[in-house]
């Protein structure tokens, strides 16, 4: 090994203890059209992070970048102080993400599914069936666990995503639109499991959710991005209480309100890649499989 090679090898990047991601001035186009747009973002160890916006705002594209799914300049994102531009393996292995489309497979069992996993997130062959079983009973699927995924419920199918993405004990959840299409009881049903990990491991939650009752209810924190950049964060309560002073409004606002006060104009030109037809498409066959 050369001495450069060594560097490379052992050298961490900095980073506070405290953050969990950084975002400094991300920015991503497609072609043309400017997603991400110099995004500044902090989201907090052990705390559930909600970013929320309008479809084209920005999100799924930040949280792509986040994830190593899309590749970004070195310096823009850090996760627990890596940087994924040059470290994006162990980047990874920190991570458990749930995306908006359908990631199981009807023709596994449950089991079969997070044993699929366990395998792409390298956990050890001897840890392999014990944190399979655990995962599993940590989102509550241990008497389906043996059952074709495909006879599962819409909650069901979320919950074993749940599975899926806890397998290897990530420090970091990303969820986007981890509740779509699903009815309220079943919404809960998966806020419910999230909770119970994150109270037992202390693991961090980044999610995305156009369901603003999921975000005032279970988020810590809320930035709400409209075109490519944040245009307000704070705790659900600090943004209804700012909002509700800036309209003078009689009653107090619900975070629907604070939605539409920081996003609701210019909705028709939103153009982001996320918003495009064939992902409209995509998300809604996900949502009529799983609802």
């Amino acid at each position: 090994m050369t001495q450069s090679e060594s560097t490379t090898t052992t050298t961490a990047d900095p980073g506070d203890p405290s953050e969990a991601v950084v975002c400094t001035g991300l920015e991503y186009s497609f072609g043309q059209t400017k997603a991400v747009d110099g995004l500044d973002l902090t989201v907090r160890t052990g705390e559930v992070f909600g970013l929320l916006g309008p479809n084209g705002a920005g999100k799924t594209t930040a949280i792509r970048s986040i994830t190593t799914l899309l590749p970004v300049p070195s310096g823009m994102v850090r996760v627990f102080g890596h940087d994924p531009a040059k470290r994006q393996m162990q980047v990874r292995r920190m991570l458990g993400y749930v995306p908006q489309q359908l990631s199981a497979d009807g023709g596994l069992t449950g089991r079969e599914n997070v044993s699929l996993f366990a395998r792409v997130f390298d956990v050890p062959r001897r840890e392999r069936a014990a944190r399979v079983a655990q995962a599993i009973a940590a989102v509550d699927l241990t008497d389906a666990a043996d059952r074709l995924a495909k006879t599962y419920s819409g909650g069901m199918v979320r919950r074993l995503e749940l599975a899926q993405a806890l397998v290897s004990a990530p420090r970091l959840l990303v969820l986007d639109e981890p509740t779509i299409g699903l009815d309220p009881i079943a919404r809960t049903s998966v806020w419910e499991c999230i909770d119970e990990v994150r109270a037992a491991t202390g693991m961090t939650v980044l999610v995305t959710t156009h369901y603003m009752d999921e975000a005032d209810q279970y988020c810590d924190r809320v930035a709400l991005m409209h075109r490519g950049r944040i245009r307000a964060l704070g705790t659900p309560e600090q943004l209804r209480t700012e909002v509700g002073e800036q309209l003078e409004l009689a009653e107090p606002p619900t975070l629907d309100d604070v939605f539409r006060h920081f996003a609701g104009s210019g909705l028709a030109n939103a153009t982001e890649n996320e918003g495009e037809f064939k992902d409209v498409s995509r998300t809604r066959r996900t949502a009529s499989r799983v609802g």
